[in-house]
């Protein structure tokens, strides 16, 4: 699995209220919730997100309260993959859960500005910064992990693995 796209910088400490604040938090439709996603840090962002662009962090994006809201934000807003130097645990679950790729590379988010293009290549754990010419190699998403990703999260997941169709 690959992807590529332009690079959102954003600093340590990202919560989840910061993702997805919490004045939001009455809808579970991804679309509501990605008008709002980053809105207290960046009002900008999700009118110039583009569809693939991917989310370079500091450490422990993702931290405060569980809730699915912010990986479904994130990925209803366009974003394709966040790259940080690491992620609270409940959100690293939560984002595999909710289908969205997640990875840790520190070496990476040191050497990469925001507006860089960037490929991810998700089977060999290899981040290319196209814009600066530098190649990171980080732990790749295992197999079973990318599944979950590609069958659109863990419920889409255990319904195909369980042979259950939607009525």
């Amino acid at each position: 699995m690959r992807i590529k796209g332009r690079v959102w910088k954003f600093g340590a400490n990202i919560d989840t209220d910061a993702i997805i604040p919490a004045r939001y938090l009455n809808t579970f439709n991804p679309g509501e919730l990605a008008e709002h996603c980053m809105e207290d840090i960046n009002p900008s962002f999700v009118k110039k997100v583009n569809t693939g662009d991917i989310i370079f962090a500091e450490e422990n994006f993702g931290c405060g309260s569980s809730r699915e809201h912010a990986p479904i934000s994130i990925k209803a807003a366009g974003i394709s993959c966040v790259v940080a130097r690491s992620f609270a645990r409940i959100f690293y679950r939560n984002a595999f859960n909710m289908a969205l790729p997640i990875m840790e590379c520190q070496e990476a988010v040191e050497n990469t500005e925001e507006g860089d293009d960037v490929e991810i290549d998700f089977d060999r754990g290899k981040i290319t910064n196209h814009t600066r010419h530098k190649s990171f190699i980080c732990q790749h998403i295992p197999p079973f992990m990318q599944e979950l990703i590609e069958s659109g999260g863990l419920m889409e997941y255990v319904k195909k693995k369980c042979g259950l169709k939607e009525e």
